[in-house]
């Protein structure tokens, strides 16, 4: 069974930093995509990043160059440092993990591709 479990989200004022993580209890998680999706009141659910099994990564065009997504396969976790946070990064922040095969560009516009999602984590970012 996959358990996936965000942390890390706060309110932060704009420009400031937050890292989030998202540890997963699974038994072969090297063999999963995982993914940084978002989603704000009344807004549909965007993906933010998404990583592959070797390590490939892409972004949202609103988060380049101020998020990164990494993760350490030995504990299991992944991360999601943002920097230069704005307004619009407000929203609850959700990691999914997935062994479908499709490119990485096209699970960050499909979530339907992903199978497993964690509770959430809030971000809130204040001007």
């Amino acid at each position: 069974q996959v358990q996936l479990v965000e942390s890390g989200g706060g309110s932060v004022q704009a420009g400031g930093s937050l890292r989030l993580s998202c540890a997963a209890s699974i038994y072969t998680y090297s063999r999963y995509t995982m993914c940084w999706f978002r989603q704000a009141p009344g807004k549909e659910r965007e993906g933010v990043a998404v990583i592959d099994i070797a390590g490939s990564t892409t972004y949202a065009d609103s988060v380049k160059g101020r998020f990164t997504i990494s993760q350490d396969n030995a504990k299991n976790t992944l991360y999601l440092e943002m920097n230069s946070l704005k307004p619009e990064d407000t929203a609850m922040y959700y990691c999914a993990a997935t062994r479908s095969v499709v490119s990485i560009a096209t699970m960050l516009a499909h979530p339907e591709f992903f199978g497993y999602w964690g509770q959430g984590t809030q971000v809130t970012v204040s001007s």
